[in-house]
C-alpha cells in the first residue's frame, strides 16, 4: 500500500540496479566513505568508462551522488533512498516476524495438548531421533 505513485519506480530501479554484483560492490565501498572513480574501479577487473556506467545507473535509481571538489568529482552513497528500501524491506520482514510468532505459539499450544509431543525433541534432535527409529 504505497500512497506515492512514484515510490514503486523508486522502488524498481533501486533494486534493477542492486541486481548486479558489480554495483553492491560499489555501494559497499561508498559505505565506508566517498570516493573516486579511480578509486571505485581498483577492485574491479573492469574499465573504468564501465565503472562509470554502473554509478550513473546508481545515480539514476538515487542510491549515489557525484559533487564537484575541484579536479576531483567524489562519489557519495544517498542515504535517504537507502533509508527508503530499508524501510520497505522492514515492513515485510515485521509482518512475518509476527507470522511466525503467531505459528510458534499454536504449535506450542499443540505441543502442550500432546504429552508426547511434549517429550519429543526438536530441530536437528528430532531428525536424528527419527533416523535412529527408522534403522
Amino acid at each position: 500500500m504505497i500512497l506515492d505513485p512514484g515510490a514503486d519506480d523508486r522502488l524498481d530501479r533501486a533494486f534493477m540496479a542492486l541486481a548486479d554484483p558489480v554495483r553492491r560492490g560499489i555501494v559497499a565501498r561508498l559505505s565506508r566513505g566517498s570516493a573516486t572513480v579511480n578509486e571505485l574501479a581498483e577492485p574491479f577487473q573492469i574499465t573504468k568508462q564501465a565503472v562509470s556506467k554502473h554509478i550513473q545507473v546508481l545515480e539514476a535509481a538515487g542510491l549515489v551522488t557525484r559533487t564537484r571538489d575541484a579536479q576531483r568529482r567524489p562519489v557519495h552513497l544517498a542515504p535517504a533512498q537507502l533509508e527508503a528500501l530499508t524501510a520497505w524491506i522492514d515492513r515485510y520482514r515485521l509482518i512475518h516476524e509476527q507470522r511466525f510468532r503467531s505459528l510458534d505459539a499454536l504449535l506450542a499450544t499443540d505441543r502442550d495438548d500432546d504429552p508426547a509431543a511434549a517429550s519429543a525433541p526438536t530441530g536437528p534432535e528430532a531428525g536424528r531421533a527419527r533416523k535412529a527409529q527408522e534403522s
